[in-house]
C-alpha cells in the first residue's frame, strides 16, 4: 500500500465526518482513503523527556492501524503514521495517559488550493480528488490565522465563506484546504476577531490552529511559567514558616495545610495528572513516583515538605527541559545561518529584496560582500572568495567564479557575486542538513537503547524496594510506621530515573549537532557511537585520496592503419559520452568535434563502447583491453611505463587491434597525506581500494603513506574486500565518493561519503557523509565518537553514582525528601550540561 503523508491538526472532537453533510446528500470522497496511512501531527505541550515519551509510544501502538511513531521532543511534537479511521482512537488514548494534546502549528507554507465556488450540483464532492492524490496541506506561516472549520467539506462552503469575510477589511488573502477543513488568512493580527466572528455567523464552527508571532507567544509562555513555579516556591516557603513558627493549634495547622496544598496546587497539576493516569493504568514512571511521594508524604503530616519537593521539582524540570532544548536548538540554529530575505533580479532588470521562500528556481539572486548567501545556487557573474564553514567546516575561503556552486548559510567575503537559483528554500544544502540530522535523532543508539530497557526494569524495580522498606523495617529494624513511611516516600524521589534517562539523548544529540557544525552529517546516533569502533579503513583513490579532476597528459596513436585525426575523433566521440572523471580528462584535452555515437554504453569498472561511422569501439581501462587479448608486449611495456609514473590509462581500440591510448594523471589532496597519519595515530589501519592498475595505485598510495593497496576492483570487489576485511571480528569503514562505491559504502559498518554538498542528494549507501572532500574529518569524526561515548558513560555513572549514594542516606541516614530532590534533579543538569559539552568544541 502506497503511504501518503500529510499534516493534520486537529483534536479529539473534531476529526472529519465521512461525507459533507450539506453537500446535497451525497457522499463525499474522503470515505474512500479511510484505510490510507497519513500522518497525524499532535502537540503534546506536557512532555517534556524520554520518560514521557516511552508511555505515549508503549499505549498508541496499541492502536489498531498505527504504523510507526516518530517523537520530536525539543518542539513537544508526535507523528502517527495511521489511518484517518484510527486518529480519534489516538488522540483520545493520548489524552487518557494524562497528556493533553493541542493542534499543531505547522512551520512551513504552501500554494492555496484553487477550489472553485460551484455548487456540488448532486455529484460528489471534489474533496475526492484532493485526497486520493494529496494536495499540500494549507499550513499557517508566522502573522498568518489558521482555522480549522469542521463543517466546511466542499466548494459551496467555501463560497459561503468566502463572501462572509468580503466585506472586512485588511484581508489579503484566503488559502483553502477542503480536503483537511482548513483555512488559512493573511490578515492583520487585530482583525482576527472579527474573521472568527463573521465566519461563525454563518453558521461555521471555527477552531484557532494559529497564534500571534509564534517567538513573542513562546517567550510569553515560558515567563509565565517560570513566574507560576516561583510563585509555588514562594507559598511553599510560606508553608514551611507556618510549620516551623506558628503555634502547633488545629487552626494554623490547616492554615499551613491549605497553604502547601496551594503550593502543591500551583506547581503540580500536570504532574499529578499524568503521574495518576500511569497508576490507574499499572504503569510506574516519574510523574506516578512523584505523584505517590507528595501525596503520601501529604498524609502522614510532612505537608510543609511536600509542598516544597513539588515546588523544586517543577523548577528544576522546567530548567532541566530549557537545557535539553539548548542541545536540540543547535541543530534547529543552523536555519538562523540562512537569511530570510535575497535581492533578485526583476523581469525589468531592477534588483529589489524579497522573502527567500518565495524566490523561484531559476531566479537570479545577488549577494554583497560580507552578506550571507540564502540559497543554492550556481555564480553567473562576479569573482569573489566564499567562507563555507557553515556547511561545509571549511577553514579557509575558496574562490567563487562563474560556473561554481554557492550555497546557503556560506558568507561573500569579497566581491559581488549573481548566482542563479538551483534549489527552494526548503530543499538547499543548508536545509537538508537539519532535516537529516533530525531524523538521525529517531534512531537511537546503542547505549541509549541499553539505557531505556534498564530504566523501563529500574522505576518498578525501586517502587517494590520502597514499598518492601515501608512494609517490612518496623518489623525487621523496630522503625515506627511513620518513619518507614517516610523513609519509603525519600526512596521513591530518589528512584526518578530522569537523569538516566536524559544522559543518553542529550549527549547523542549534542554529538550530532556538533558534527554537523564541522560539516560531519551522521546519519544517526548508531553511527556516531560505531565509528570509536572503526579498527579498518578501506579508501577509494579518485576524489577520496586524490583531487578527483584528472587531466590528459600524454596520448599516442598506436596503428596506422587509420589518420590520426580520425582516431583522435572517435576516442574524443567516445569520450564526451562518458561522465567517469577519467573520460571526461580525455575529452576535455582532446580539441576538436565530436562524431555520433550509436549504441553506446557502458561497463561498471571498465569503460564504455559504442558504435562511430558503423564500426564498434571500446574505450576502456588496461584490464579489460588486456581481457580482450587486445594487448601487445610493446603496448604492455608503454603502458607500465606511464603507469609506473602514477598514471591511469585508457585505452581506444576496435575488434582487432589498440588504436590509441590517453594518460591522465591525477594529484593527490594536500589533506590526504595528514589524515592517513591521523588515522594511524587512532590505531586505524588503512587500505587503498581502487578500480585502477596496481602500479598507479601503489605510486599513489606511497604519496600518502598507505601500505596496503588492492588494485584492479570492481565495485562487486571493492564490497567483498570489505567483507574479508572484517571476517575476523574487526570493524571496517570505507571511504568514497562515487557511485562505484556504493556496495562497499553499504557493507562497511560505517560507510563515509565524500563531497556530499556538491550532490544533488546525498548517498543513500553512506551513514556519514563528508560535506566537502576534507578525508581529516574521517579521523575527526572517530575522534567525536570517541568522545561521545566516554560522556555517555560518563552521565550514566554520574547518574548512577549520585542515586546510590542517596539510597544509602534515604535507608540508613537522614535524607530528606526536599534533598532527593535536589539530589535527583541536580543529577539531571550535571549529566545535561556534561553532555552539552560536546557543542562547545564545535565552535
Amino acid at each position: 500500500m502506497s503511504t501518503k503523508t500529510t499534516t493534520t491538526e486537529l483534536s479529539e472532537n473534531d476529526l472529519p465526518e465521512a461525507g459533507c453533510g450539506s453537500c446535497c446528500g451525497s457522499t463525499c470522497g474522503t470515505s474512500q482513503t479511510a484505510a490510507a496511512v497519513e500522518t497525524l501531527q499532535l502537540l503534546v505541550p506536557k512532555m517534556d523527556c524520554p520518560n514521557e515519551e516511552r508511555p505515549i509510544r508503549a499505549e498508541v501502538e496499541q492502536v489498531a492501524g498505527v504504523e510507526g511513531m516518530r517523537f520530536d521532543l525539543a518542539n513537544r511534537m508526535v507523528f502517527v503514521d495511521a489511518p484517518e479511521a484510527s486518529w480519534a482512537a489516538v488522540i483520545k488514548t493520548v489524552n487518557a495517559l494524562g497528556f493533553e494534546t493541542n493542534p499543531s502549528l505547522p512551520a512551513s507554507s504552501n500554494a492555496p488550493s484553487e477550489a472553485s465556488d460551484d455548487a456540488c450540483c448532486g455529484s460528489a464532492c471534489s474533496t475526492s480528488e484532493n485526497l486520493l492524490t494529496p494536495a499540500p496541506a494549507v499550513t499557517a506561516v508566522p502573522g498568518e490565522l489558521l482555522l480549522r472549520v469542521p463543517q466546511m467539506d466542499c466548494a459551496t462552503e467555501e463560497g459561503q465563506i468566502r463572501r462572509a469575510l468580503e466585506p472586512l477589511e485588511g484581508i489579503r488573502r484566503l488559502r483553502f484546504d477542503l480536503a483537511r477543513r482548513t483555512l488559512a488568512v493573511e490578515a492583520p493580527t487585530e482583525a482576527w476577531a472579527s474573521i472568527t466572528a463573521a465566519i461563525q455567523a454563518v453558521g461555521f464552527k471555527t477552531e484557532t490552529l494559529s497564534a500571534p508571532p509564534a517567538a513573542e507567544d513562546t517567550a510569553r509562555a515560558q515567563r509565565k511559567e517560570m513566574q507560576r513555579l516561583i510563585a509555588a516556591l514562594v507559598v511553599a516557603v510560606v508553608a514551611e514558616g507556618v510549620h516551623f513558627f506558628a503555634p502547633e493549634t488545629l487552626p494554623w495547622k490547616l492554615v499551613g495545610m491549605g497553604v502547601a496544598a496551594g503550593a502543591i496546587a500551583l506547581a503540580g497539576l500536570a504532574v499529578f495528572q499524568k503521574g495518576l493516569s500511569a497508576l490507574f493504568r499499572g504503569q510506574l514512571n516519574i510523574n506516578a513516583l512523584m505523584s505517590v511521594a507528595i501525596i503520601g508524604a501529604f498524609l502522614i503530616g510532612q505537608w510543609p515538605e511536600a509542598a516544597m519537593v513539588m515546588a523544586l521539582y517543577a523548577l528544576a524540570e522546567l530548567i532541566e527541559a530549557r537545557s535539553v532544548e539548548r542541545a536540540r536548538n543547535a541543530i534547529s540554529g543552523l536555519l538562523a545561518l540562512s537569511p530570510p530575505q535575497v535581492e533578485v533580479r526583476q523581469a525589468g532588470g531592477t534588483w529589489s529584496v524579497v522573502d527567500a521562500k518565495a524566490v523561484a528556481v531559476g531566479a537570479v539572486a545577488r549577494v554583497k560582500p560580507g552578506e550571507r548567501f540564502a540559497l543554492d545556487g550556481r555564480v553567473t557573474a562576479g569573482h569573489g572568495a566564499v567562507d563555507q564553514s557553515p556547511v561545509t567546516g571549511e577553514s579557509i575561503p575558496v574562490d567563487k567564479a562563474p560556473g561554481d556552486e554557492v550555497f546557503a548559510g556560506t558568507i561573500n567575503q569579497s566581491g559581488s557575486l549573481e548566482f542563479e537559483v538551483t534549489k527552494p528554500a526548503s530543499d538547499t544544502v543548508l536545509a537538508r542538513i537539519i532535516h537529516a540530522v533530525e531524523e538521525a535523532q529517531d534512531q537511537r543508539a546503542p547505549t541509549q537503547r541499553f539505557v531505556d530497557k534498564f530504566a523501563a526494569v529500574y522505576t518498578p524495580a525501586i517502587f517494590v524496594l520502597a514499598l518492601a522498606v515501608a512494609l517490612s523495617t518496623p518489623f525487621l529494624m523496630g522503625w515506627p510506621w511513620l518513619t518507614a513511611v517516610y523513609k519509603a516516600l525519600v526512596l521513591l524521589v530518589i528512584a526518578c530515573p530522569c537523569a538516566l534517562v536524559i544522559s543518553t539523548p542529550v549527549t547523542v544529540v549534542s554529538g550530532l549537532a556538533a558534527a554537523a557544525r564541522r560539516g560531519i552529517l551522521i546519519k544517526g546516533g548508531v553511527y556516531l557511537e560505531q565509528a570509536r569502533k572503526l579498527t579498518v579503513l578501506g579508501l577509494d583513490k579518485t576524489g577520496t585520496l586524490t583531487e578527483g579532476k584528472p587531466k590528459l597528459v600524454a596520448h599516442r596513436v598506436l596503428a596506422q592503419t587509420a589518420p590520426e585525426d580520425q582516431v583522435l575523433r572517435i576516442a574524443r566521440s567516445l569520450a564526451a559520452r562518458s561522465d567517469h572523471s577519467v573520460s571526461k580528462a580525455v575529452a576535455t584535452g582532446l580539441e576538436g568535434v565530436s562524431s555520433e555515437v550509436v549504441d553506446f554504453g557502458a561497463e561498471l569498472g571498465k569503460g564504455v563502447h559504442g558504435t562511430v561511422d558503423g564500426q564498434q569501439y571500446i574505450l576502456g581501462n588496461h584490464r579489460w583491453v588486456h581481457e580482450r587479448g587486445l594487448c601487445s608486449a610493446e603496448l604492455e611495456a608503454l603502458l607500465q611505463e606511464h603507469e609506473a609514473q602514477g598514471r591511469t590509462l585508457s585505452i581506444l581500440a576496435d575488434e582487432q587491434q589498440a588504436l590509441a591510448f590517453f594518460a591522465v594523471a591525477d594529484t593527490t589532496k594536500d589533506t590526504s597525506k595528514q589524515a592517513v597519519a591521523e588515522l594511524k595515530a587512532l590505531g586505524v589501519r588503512t587500505v587503498m581500494l581502487t578500480g585502477d592498475n596496481a602500479t598507479t595505485a601503489r605510486a599513489i598510495a606511497k604519496q600518502v603513506g598507505i601500505d596496503d593497496v588492492r588494485a584492479g576492483l570492481l565495485p562487486e570487489d571493492k564490497q567483498k574486500v570489505v567483507a574479508e576485511l572484517g571476517g575476523d571480528g574487526q570493524a571496517v569503514g570505507m571511504v568514497g565518493d562515487g557511485v562505484n562505491d556504493s556496495p562497499s559504502l553499504a557493507a562497511a559498518a560505517v560507510g563515509f561519503s565524500m563531497g556530499a554538498a556538491g550532490t544533488d542528494t546525498a548517498k543513500e549507501a553512506a551513514d556519514v557523509l563528508i560535506m566537502n572532500d576534507d578525508l581529516r574529518k574521517v579521523p575527526e569524526t572517530i575522534q567525536l565518537s570517541k568522545r561521545t561515548y566516554a560522556i555517555l558513560w560518563q552521565n550514566i555513572t554520574i547518574a548512577l553514582g549520585i542515586k546510590a549514594i542517596f539510597f544509602v542516606l534515604a535507608v540508613f541516614g537522614s535524607a530528606t525528601m526536599w534533598m532527593a530532590v535536589f539530589a535527583d534533579m541536580g543529577a539531571s543538569l550535571l549529566v545535561v550540561f556534561n553532555g552539552l559539552r560536546l557543542l562547545k568544541s564545535a565552535r
